[in-house]
Order: structure tokens, then sequence, then C-alpha cells
């Protein structure tokens, strides 16, 4: 065996929501989505931002990587081919038989040309492409910091899997996991979920969030028996019913919803078409399926592995409320699910896996529940000529006091400090903070700083030693992953937090995790009783978390926001 690489680079690229993560001798030097720097939401493209910014603060150039660990194997899609040829016997699936496999193994030269022009980046570099599934799970149980647990991943699709069960142990002090059942498409919840969240006129692949939201003003009852036939539960997992759900076809020109589901359901909307109580109802019953299989899915991993605790990753795991669901169920002793549970973080699931894999006897450090993980401006050069209206003042010492009294006095104010947060969820590096007690907070959220739906609900942080006078989780929340009952007291005192369907997606905030904004809830508290605040990502719809101090200072001119708190300047209009 030749000499383990030292300096391996993850990659998610050319797919969604590129990205990239860099290990030195087994230390993560850090790890970014592409989007928080080139301001492109969702991008495909390979991500040069990302990865200059982590050659650079390690002080390496291109020709120093080793290797370079990408999250997809080409050759798995392949193995599709005989499968979908299959699809010929049945009557429901025989117009897509071939169609399928031609997709599959056309997706499988187009993955092997990437990965092979991602050699051409770094010359001195192994590239190894990484399973997707495995990528996730390492993903997910490298960052829990366990010796051993569960590990459910979730998703659309992998090269052809979509769930798996896996036991995440250690060997030889690294994190390791093996597969002990999984289901393959066209069985995929994904599937489903992006299918019905194009059929109510937002965008598959980005807004399954407000689907979510907007199931908690509908009545699953409509449609809850096709569901039922659609997404069938078997005794390992489940199976979709291609009446209503096609099989998929990685070509564009093939609907994901059957005629029969629009004739069962209601016809696609468009996306300026009003909300009925129709698109309501079919959240709901889509909603509610996804707890359902969920629920089943974690029972499932309990019963195969033995163990008392779970991680969970892929694209489903960001379905707060079946988390929180799970939790609820008492399953597991503890839950976790990492801050970039979805392909992002397969960059850095990838770069693990090829750690482990090597034989590199150094022990891995700097990913156990870390999340701040991306670049950092403490003294920005702030040129604000190309906002005329915007103005700027240094704070002193104190300023987790005066953040707090701004707040409590009902400004609405984005944050920006220390490195970007990894994942979709802003969790106080760049995050837009807000009194819940303050009157219309929501509506002036949604519609003057946001602008989104009106029905979209807004996430509470909350010191982690007090959340049990506000929240039922029973667990630390420190990614805002996972929905919690609400008590009787924040309904009664902060009831701008709660969602329609009585749950909140909270952040718990421990002194060690985020310092500052530790300071600034407790400050809030001395003044008003309540260790609460609303926390937003800082952006407005459509556009990317603000990766940098320009991004930021755009979102400021062009939002309702009141003012800025910069790397301690107050930025104001």
């Amino acid at each position: 065996m030749g000499q383990a690489p030292a300096v391996i680079l993850g990659l998610c690229s050319y797919t969604h929501d590129s990205a990239a993560a860099l290990l030195v001798d087994g230390e993560l030097v850090g790890f970014v989505e592409e989007e928080r720097l080139s301001q492109k939401k969702h991008t495909h493209e390979y991500p040069h931002h990302a990865v200059e910014w982590l050659l650079g603060e390690a002080d390496l150039t291109p020709g120093a990587v080793d290797a370079v660990a990408y999250n997809f194997q080409p050759s798995r899609y392949l193995a599709e081919t005989p499968a979908a040829l299959r699809l010929a016997l049945s009557g429901t699936t025989r117009d897509r038989a071939l169609p399928r496999a031609a997709g599959f193994a056309k997706v499988a030269l187009r993955t092997r040309r990437r990965v092979q022009s991602l050699g051409r980046w770094f010359p001195a570099a192994q590239v190894t492409p990484v399973l997707h599934h495995r990528s996730h799970q390492l993903a997910a149980f490298g960052a829990s910091g366990w010796n051993e647990s569960a590990v459910l991943v979730v998703d659309s699709l992998g090269e052809r899997q979509t769930t798996t069960i896996a036991h995440g142990h250690h060997a030889a002090g690294h994190p390791t996991t093996r597969t002990l059942e999984a289901i393959y498409d066209p069985a995929s919840l994904g599937y489903v979920y992006g299918a019905v969240t194009e059929h109510l006129g937002w965008r598959r692949g980005d807004e399954e969030g407000t689907v979510m939201a907007l199931a908690a003003l509908g009545d699953p009852n409509r449609f809850r028996r096709l569901f039922a036939r659609a997404v069938r539960t078997t005794v390992t997992g489940f199976a979709l019913d291609p009446a209503y759900f096609p099989p998929r076809v990685l070509t564009s020109g093939y609907p994901r919803t059957s005629r029969r589901f629009v004739v069962e359901t209601c016809p696609p909307r468009r996306p300026d078409e009003p909300l009925q109580e129709v698109h309501q109802d079919l959240a709901a019953a889509l909603q509610e399926r996804t707890e359902q299989v969920m629920l089943h899915l974690a029972q499932r991993a309990r019963l195969v592995t033995g163990s008392r605790r779970l991680c969970l990753g892929g694209g489903v795991a960001t379905n707060c409320v079946s988390i929180g669901r799970i939790i609820e169920a008492g399953i597991f002793d503890e839950v976790f699910v990492p801050p970039a549970p979805g392909d992002a973080g397969t960059a850095l699931g990838a770069a693990i896996a090829v750690h482990t894999d090597s034989g590199n006897s150094r022990p891995l450090c700097g990913i156990a529940r870390a999340c701040y993980l991306g670049p950092s401006y403490p003294e920005p050069n702030l040129d604000l000529t190309p906002w005329p209206g915007l103005q700027q003042k240094t704070l002193g010492i104190e300023v987790a006091e005066f953040f707090a009294g701004q707040l409590a006095q009902g400004m609405i104010v984005g944050l920006f400090q220390g490195r970007v947060e990894a994942g979709p969820r802003a969790l106080g590096n760049r995050s837009i903070l807000a009194s819940p007690l303050e009157p219309g907070v929501v509506e002036r959220l949604n519609a003057g700083v946001k602008f989104r739906e009106p029905f979209r609900p807004f996430a509470p942080m909350v010191l982690a030693d007090r959340a049990q006078e506000f929240f039922t989780l029973g667990q630390d929340a420190p990614y805002m992953s996972m929905a919690s009952g609400v008590t009787d007291k924040a309904r009664e005192h902060i009831p701008a937090i709660v969602h329609a369907n009585g749950t909140s997606r909270l952040q718990t905030i421990r002194p060690t995790q985020n310092p500052f904004i530790h300071d600034v809830l407790r400050a809030f508290a001395r003044r008003t009783d309540v260790p609460v605040l609303i926390n937003t990502s800082l952006n407005v719809k459509g556009k990317p978390i603000c990766g940098t101090p320009d991004m930021a200072l755009a979102c400021l001119a062009g939002s309702g926001l009141d003012a800025l708190l910069l790397e301690g300047r107050w930025i104001t209009k």
C-alpha cells in the first residue's frame, strides 16, 4: 500500500447544491456551499469559489491535493439498466422501460466523464468516486461524535439507492458505516415529495419546505387513502404505486405524476395561481404520509441495528416535522441530524470515506458537532458606495447588550459574524433576528423582509437551559432540524413562533456553541423574561444565504431590514 493521502478534497459538483470540504492530515480545514460565495442558489456548477477559499485557508495549490473524493459512483448507475427493462413486463410501466434504461446508462457515462474532468483540475490527485449514500451516512455519523448509532438516509436518488439503513461505529479510530438494508428506485420518498411540490406550483428540489409549511393549513383526510395506496409500507420499508407516480426517467419530458393522480387530486397549479383548499389538503396528506413512512423506517432501523441512537441524512431528513415525530415516538434515546444533511454535505462525507479507506492513521478532527465551517471576514473593508443610503458606525465592547436592546425595541436586524454556517439553516452567524413579542412581526417579516408566502412560519432560537419552559422536544436541537411541540407558556407569551400545526422548528443555544448568540439571548431575557428570538436566514426568497459582506449589504439595502450588525459595525439606512 502506498502512502495515505494527506490532503483530501471532497466535492459535490455538477448536480445541485455544489460544495467542497478539505481535510489536511485528518483535520477539517473547512466546508462551504458554493452558493454562499457565488450568489447562485442551489448551483450545480463546479465549486471553484469554495475550492479556492479552502486551498487559500490551507496555503496550498491545486497541485498539493493528494486525493479528490467525489460523491457519486458512475458504475452503480449501469446496474439499473437490466432492472429498468423489467418494467416492460407491466402495462402500467411499459412505456418507461426503455427510456429509463437509456437514461440511467447516459447518466453513468456523464458521471464518469465528470470524474475524469476533476483529475484535470488536480494533476497529482487520485480521484475516487464514493457511493452517494455512503457519503450521506458518513457525513451524518461523523458529525454526531457518537461511538455507534443507527444511520438512516432517505433522499430522492443516490445512484440507485433511495433509502439505506446502516450501523455506524468506529474502526481503528475512524467513523465507518455498514449498510444493512437498502431500498432502490423507483421506490423513493424524495421523488414523491418533489413530484407533489412541483404539482403544487413550487420548485422541486428547492421549495419542499414551503409545501411542508402549507400542510399545516390543510386536512389530510381528503387524500389520505390515495397516499396510502400510492406510497405503501412494506415489512422492510415502502413501495410506490406506478399508477400514481410513474417510474423516474433521467431525462426531461417525463411527468412525475400520472394522469390518474391529476384526476383524483387536482390539476397542476401554476406558481401565480391563488392557493385553494384542495392544494392545502394535498400538501397535508403528502406530509402526513411522509411522517408515517419516516416513522416506519426509523422503527425498522431500530430493529435491524439494535442501537439506541439514530443519525439521519439525505434530503428528506430536512423535513423537520418528520424528525420531530421520530423523536416524540421515543424509538431512540437520542436523534441527530447534521447541519448539512442534503447533498452539499456529501462533499464532507466523501472526504471522510477516502480518508478512512486509505488506511490513514491520523484521527479525524474538527468534524464532530461543528457547523460554523465556512469563510469569515473578521475585519472587512466595507465600501458602502454601491449603496448610498447606508451608513455605518463601529460599536464598543457591549455589542450583545446593545443588539438585544435594539431587538427588544422591535427592530428587525441582520447579523453577519464569524464563519458561514454549513447547511440550509442560518444558525446565528448569517441570520435575521427579531423579537417574538413584537405585534405583527411574522407578517412584517414575510411581506417586507423575506418577500415570501404569508403562511410561512419563523423558527425560534432559545437558551438550551430554558428550552423546556417553551418546548416539549426533550433534547438539544443545535441545527434547527427538528420540529417540537410547544408548552402553554409558549402559546400564551410567544404565539408568533408557533406554526398552525402547533410546532416550532427550534434551535437550542449553549454558550460553547455560539457565545455571542448566547449572550444576546441572555441580554434579551433580562429585558423581557423571554430567552427566545425569531431566527431566519439572512437572505430574501430565491437568493442564497449571504456568505459575504457585499451579499449582506445588498440584502439590507434591498429588503425591509431595519439594520445590519456586521462584525461589530452597526449599519442602518
